[in-house]
């Protein structure tokens, strides 16, 4: 059901977004879905391109996007929209905005300026390269930032070109990233009353996901590589073959081998030189997929989750969207919810994470359907004036 009783943690916080596409707006549906109220500029009549984005006959990103947003029709090429944007802003406590560094600069809204009249002001930046540094300039996609990042460099298999992971996680990370950042900003400015710069690179925040790579090259020399479904020296850890479909197995962890081998009716090869360590698992990591898959293709998907539940190995199914919206766990913990939209219905989508146990965030409005509808509302209740 859709939570329209509002409160959340962010509860009184007012933000002006004027992103566009996926990362600045993401970063804003992370802090509506906490509570705070979003004041989404979008360019009259054509508005965000989001709204056109999403897969089937009838795309619904944008009602993942866009929820919990206000929709305020500006044109920030202009003056007139301009004057309006530094009136808003004036009023907020974050502003979001992914334009190339010097876009605000050059529509009259200067962070170091409109900081002038609101000190208080947080301003998350979220930007391919950064604010600063020899490429800040050039344009920026999430995918971009993924390559420099490291990422697309080790996804996919070793004979083929680089694979996208199926998302667009180096927006979504960079966006995340600009949302704790501003957060962090928040807790700042209640103590110090100063507002600051958020500085979000798409490629830093890939970055900051690689864990070791960088580290073991500079100790080692070592390079990572596309290795496909397996991270080398981990095992076992991989998807295995059912006789009607694939699942997921990870025992790599000795006491967990040892109940994997159990549940395989080979208990000793917990204890066998060749599989009894970590390192020996590793060394030996192709040998040992080859061992489990042989025994797991015989048996069913069900079957096999069975024996993997009673031994206490961590697996699990691969799913898609539909294997979600009929699993009883998404139900039980509201992973999933329920959105009612005028144009397409009852929408299912992902509800609000993390979950706080005394300040519950929600979805407490689906997005706005047009460019502007809300813009009478908005600058009565935050300027006064009508639109």
């Amino acid at each position: 059901m859709t939570n329209a009783s509002g409160g959340g943690a962010l509860d009184g916080i007012k933000v002006v977004e004027m992103g566009q596409l996926i990362a600045g707006p993401f970063c804003g549906q992370l802090l509506g879905d906490m509570g705070a109220e979003i004041v989404k500029l979008e360019p009259p009549e054509t508005g965000d391109q989001m709204r056109h984005w999403g897969q089937g006959d009838r795309p619904s990103w944008w009602r993942v996007i866009a929820r919990n947003k206000y929709s305020v029709a500006v044109d920030l090429r202009s003056e007139e929209g301009q004057a309006l944007a530094r009136e808003l802003i004036a009023k907020a406590d974050i502003l979001i905005e992914n334009f190339r560094p010097g876009t605000l600069e050059k529509w009259n809204l200067d962070p170091a300026e409109l900081r002038k009249a609101n000190p208080g002001l947080i301003v998350v930046r979220v930007s391919g390269y950064g604010q600063t540094g020899p490429y800040s300039k050039r344009a920026g996609f999430g995918g971009i930032g993924e390559a420099m990042g490291g990422w697309r460099g080790i996804v996919g298999y070793p004979d083929l070109p680089p694979a996208r992971m199926g998302v667009s996680i180096g927006d979504t990370l960079a966006a995340t990233y600009g949302c704790l950042g501003a957060l962090a900003a928040l807790h700042h400015r209640n103590k110090t009353g100063e507002g600051q710069i958020v500085d979000s690179a798409l490629y830093e925040a890939v970055l900051q996901v690689m864990e070791s790579t960088v580290a073991d090259y500079s100790a080692s020399g070592v390079k990572r590589r596309r290795t496909g479904s397996t991270l080398p020296g981990i095992a076992p850890s991989n998807v295995y073959p059912c006789s009607d479909g694939e699942y997921l197995i990870g025992a790599n962890q000795d006491g967990v081998f040892a109940r994997l081998a159990e549940a395989m009716g080979r208990p000793e090869l917990a204890t066998d030189k060749r599989y009894a360590t970590h390192r020996a698992r590793g060394a030996r990591q192709e040998e040992l997929d080859a061992l489990i898959g042989d025994w797991t293709k015989t048996m069913t998907i069900e079957e096999l989750e069975a024996k993997m539940i009673a031994a206490g190995v961590p697996a699990g199914r691969v799913y898609d969207a539909e294997d979600m919206l009929a699993d009883p766990h998404f139900a039980a913990r509201e992973a999933l919810v329920t959105v009612a939209d005028e144009e397409l219905g009852e929408i299912r989508m992902q509800g609000v994470f993390p979950k706080l146990s005394a300040t519950p965030g929600g979805v407490r409005r689906p997005a706005p359907l047009t460019v502007g509808q809300d813009s009478a509302e908005v600058l009565e209740r935050w300027l006064g004036q009508e639109a």
